[in-house]
């Protein structure tokens, strides 16, 4: 059902600090060493892979997120240095982030269990994961990495950036350069220069809402996409909007009820955001809302069209994770401040479509009733005699995060595993060390 065929890791081919080093060892307060595992310079490496045996392009991913096309490098993953062992800490640091701390055990959680978990995590028995970061009640209370996985490196997200561009979208609103009910108006009504007779039948039937579920409509054949992939100049800005609707099958009725993973909904989601808001997509994103959480170490890559991709090519640390699991916790608020419009984040983290049980990416026996919302997963994770509804950000490789409301619990875990069980791993292990 889905195409999660290429997804992104980040690297670094510099000398790495803190390697070998576990924090929670039984020490006195005073005397931890007390750091996460850093990379030595800026922040490493921004590549594109899909076997961990292949050499891929990678890009260096300054502080402040703009990347330089002049300094691609060819890098193997196999060159990348592993952590030793594995940092676990369960009081994390405060820092200049802005991320509440506390202590796993003291404001909450069974610290036993959770430190049981990241060992094993730790001995590779659950797959390839590089980081978990635990919150609860609005403090990270534990922080581990582990393998490829740096504090201050920006994780490449892979699809998770689909839930980022929702984000986006209902920043838009909140800011009155859209509204709710512009969710329901014709997605090309939104769109200036476009010529709607060369359009495919039913193309004035798609709506914002429609691609928000992955419900656009459009079937382009993968032929078609091949050149817009290998063709990217033919097709710059609005341009890419008229091609995906002239090119496309006509778009039915029957098409626009179907939940259809991809089909360039993402794409038509930012090309409305770069449409209505002051200035460009790329600064909107800058300011409104990475500005907005104190969010300035990132990589946000262009797709085809040359605006910022929807569905991908984004990458952000784990703790900045964190930090977007917590706006969505607070229901679009941060720091008291409404980011996004509640109204927006309720309905964005609702069951909207119900899929199944038959393909839940980084599920097992204890997640169930797929479902989603807008560029959000979700499903019921079973833990003991309770079911919670489990919303969920999800990128290619094991980057996800996770906001349980009912238990003010925020999970993050970034990797590069192909069939994660992480769902399955919060339902299973985490949830219940948090339950009262």
């Amino acid at each position: 059902m889905r195409q999660r065929s290429l997804f992104l890791i980040l690297i670094s081919t510099l000398i790495l600090a803190g390697c070998g080093s576990s924090v929670d060892n039984g020490q006195p307060e005073s005397q931890k060493v007390n750091l996460a595992p850093e990379a030595t310079a800026d922040q490493g490496r921004h590549g594109y892979w899909g076997d961990p045996d292949v050499t891929y392009v990678a890009e260096v991913v300054p502080k402040g997120g703009e990347l330089s096309s002049a300094s691609n490098a060819l890098v193997s993953i196999r060159d990348v240095p592993r952590l030793e062992t594995a940092f676990i800490d369960t009081a994390p640091r405060s820092g200049a982030d802005g991320i509440a701390t506390g202590k796993l055990g003291i404001d909450g959680g069974d610290k036993d269990a959770i430190v049981a978990l990241a060992q094993e995590i730790a001995d590779g028995q659950h797959g390839k994961i590089n980081s978990l970061l635990i919150a609860h009640k609005g403090k990270l209370v534990f922080e581990s990495y582990y393998r490829l996985g740096r504090a201050n490196l920006s994780t490449p997200q892979a699809s998770a950036t689909k839930t980022y561009t929702s984000l986006l979208l209902g920043r838009a609103i909140q800011l009155g350069h859209l509204t709710m009910a512009d969710l329901d108006k014709p997605l090309i009504s939104l769109l200036e220069g476009l010529d709607p007779e060369q359009f495919v039948d039913g193309a004035e039937q798609v709506t914002l809402r429609h691609a928000l579920t992955m419900r656009s409509g459009v079937r382009i054949s993968d032929e078609q996409a091949a050149h817009f992939e290998n063709n990217p100049n033919e097709t710059p800005g609005r341009a890419l909007v008229q091609a995906i609707f002239e090119k496309s099958e006509p778009i039915t009725a029957e098409n626009l009820s179907t939940f259809s993973y991809g089909n360039f909904s993402d794409t038509l989601v930012m090309q409305v955001v770069d449409a209505v808001v002051p200035g460009t997509a790329k600064a909107f994103i800058k300011d409104e809302l990475l500005g907005k959480l104190g969010i300035t170490t990132y990589g946000w890559l262009p797709d085809l069209g040359g605006l910022p991709a929807g569905g991908w090519k984004s990458s952000f640390t784990p703790r900045n994770m964190m930090k977007f699991g917590t706006l969505a916790m607070n229901k679009g608020q941060w720091n008291g401040e409404q980011i996004i419009p509640q109204a927006f984040m309720d309905e964005a983290m609702s069951r909207i479509i119900t899929l199944g049980d038959d393909d839940i990416y980084g599920g097992g026996k204890n997640v169930s009733n797929a479902g989603y919302g807008y560029f959000w997963w979700n499903a019921d994770l079973k833990s003991g005699d309770q079911t919670y509804y489990g919303p969920s950000v999800q990128g290619g490789g094991g980057q996800f995060i996770i906001p349980i409301d009912a238990l003010d619990l925020i999970v993050v875990f970034t990797g590069y595993e192909r069939e994660p069980k992480n769902l399955q791993i919060t339902a299973e292990r985490i949830l219940p060390a948090f339950a009262d």
